[in-house]
């Protein structure tokens, strides 16, 4: 029995029998890093002795008769723009490449109540500004299924890392789609909560209306226990929602009869691969077989999601980034003999080309003069957006769409054309504007060797309806992982 090709879940089964060790599971997964993390540049931080020793403080704590949690001795990799108390938090960035964080983020803390083991920091692109893991100042990080393809983004490493069987499951950030859509194009499962589902507190800002932290595993069931693990109200970030975690595990392989699936005609582009859309479509007809009713549905203000977004989402960045100016923390030139001297070299040489390229869209979006034609303009499209979605969900359970309009591409493909780049989110960004749950998993291979990716959306804090849907399509959809390394 190989341990790093079994779930979370069933790991935790041993582990409560005691029939395996939590160090027995670091030594898997260390020997799996070193044999294929050259290949793949998934961790940015990765320390053997530190695991081993976490494992054996673990152990002891089981030895002691402690309780044993859904993800205790798990390991659990972090994406590098959520924070660790005594370990680098980079953001994949030159201005924070020895930034090593004072605190840990509410995410972590509630991880550490159930004693799991954090296997190491995961790439990512550039304060989670890409779709590719592209932007990444440590590198590019490669897919386990097509080593010369992208592994998607901005959550590239988290993703990569659990395909590739490097860690049980991770955590990542989702801003646009950076959960989702590298969970579709690496063959595993990504779920982004409702906005304000699991607090923010610790996770380094990009755009703080649309960003939020969940999981990425290899299987529904562990993606709804770890979403419980990490859900709940903190005091500590204002915009969490204060209400009671459901048992979302208690979701999983129930009846899905008489429940009404919606199609939005709008994330049904010419775009989309024929080859994706023929996936989503066979995953519809077994949802149809399984009971459930499918309809086309348009939500006509959808066209404008990706426009808003590029105006929302640099705006926030362009405010967000500015504390990085060389003064507190972080890198500064220090061959400056002036202070705007200072602050110019030190965000030119610490940021790289599309946190810039984001930076000075934002910035020109809330300049006088622009701020109403842009800015403003682009938020009361969203609540356009948003209403479109709250007017589907009281007919319909859940929203079904392609999560990427694409398999994964090549490496270097898009690189010098950002706005194709950008379509790459297009059916991912609309749950972010709306703060909605939503989710992907497999429902595909393509002729290429590559997965495809469903995308199953929900209205607010129906992240159980979501669950439902997922587990269907996971019970109904066999197919297993061919990856290249």
């Amino acid at each position: 029995m190989s341990l790093i090709n079994l779930g979370a879940y069933e790991l935790n089964e041993l582990i409560k029998k005691k029939e395996i060790s939590v160090f027995e599971i670091a030594k898997a997964y260390v020997q799996r890093i070193d044999e294929v993390e050259n290949d793949i540049n998934a961790f940015i931080s990765f320390d053997n002795d530190l695991v081993f020793s976490r494992a054996r403080e673990i152990d002891k704590y089981i030895k002691d008769g402690n309780d044993i949690l859904d993800f205790t001795g798990i390991p659990i990799a972090i994406k590098d723009n959520v924070c660790t108390k005594g370990i680098k938090t980079t953001c994949a960035s030159k201005m924070l490449s020895n930034y090593v964080a004072v605190y840990d983020a509410t995410v972590i803390n509630k991880l550490n109540r159930h004693r799991f083991l954090m296997i190491g920091k995961a790439n990512m692109d550039e304060f989670a500004m890409g779709s590719s893991n592209e932007n990444s100042a440590f590198g590019v990080v490669r897919n386990p299924w097509n080593l010369d393809c992208v592994p998607g983004g901005s959550s590239g490493g988290p993703a990569a890392s659990v395909a590739a069987f490097e860690t049980a499951c991770s955590l990542g950030s989702d801003t646009g789609g950076s959960i989702r859509q590298p969970a579709s194009l690496c063959g595993i499962v990504g779920l982004k909560p409702t906005y304000g589902r699991v607090s923010r507190y610790g996770l380094v800002a990009f755009a703080s209306s649309l960003d939020q932290i969940g999981p990425l595993t290899r299987n529904v069931k562990d993606s709804a226990a770890l979403l419980e693990a990490i859900a709940g109200y903190d005091e500590y970030d204002s915009t969490s929602i204060n209400t009671d975690v459901p048992n979302y595990k208690s979701f999983l392989n129930t009846d899905i009869k008489g429940m009404r699936i919606g199609i939005p005609k709008e994330l049904m582009i010419k775009e989309i691969d024929c080859e994706v859309k023929s996936s989503v479509n066979n995953a519809l007809r077994m949802l149809e077989k399984s009971g459930a009713i499918v309809e086309e549905v348009s939500l006509p203000n959808l066209e404008y999601a990706l426009s808003v977004f590029y105006v929302i989402a640099p705006s926030e960045a362009s405010s967000n980034l500015s504390r990085f100016d060389g003064v507190r923390y972080g890198y500064r030139n220090t061959k400056s003999r002036t202070i705007r001297e200072m602050y110019k070299k030190t965000r030119a040489e610490g940021f790289g080309p599309e946190v810039k390229r984001r930076i000075m869209i934002g910035t020109y979006c809330l300049s006088s003069g622009y701020y109403d034609a842009y800015y403003d303009k682009a938020k009361r499209v969203r609540t356009l957006i948003i209403n479109d979605f709250k007017k589907a969900f009281l007919e319909y359970d859940v929203l079904i769409s392609p999560t990427s309009p694409t398999t994964a591409f090549k490496i270097g493909d898009r690189a010098d054309d950002p706005l194709t780049m950008y379509l790459s989110d297009v059916c991912t960004i609309p749950v972010n504007l709306a703060g909605i749950p939503a989710i992907s998993l497999p429902c595909g291979v393509s002729k290429n060797n590559l997965p495809i990716g469903i995308q199953v959306i929900g209205d607010i804090l129906r992240e159980d309806n979501v669950l439902k849907i997922a587990s269907a399509i996971e019970s109904e959809v066999k197919w297993k992982m061919n990856l290249q390394i």
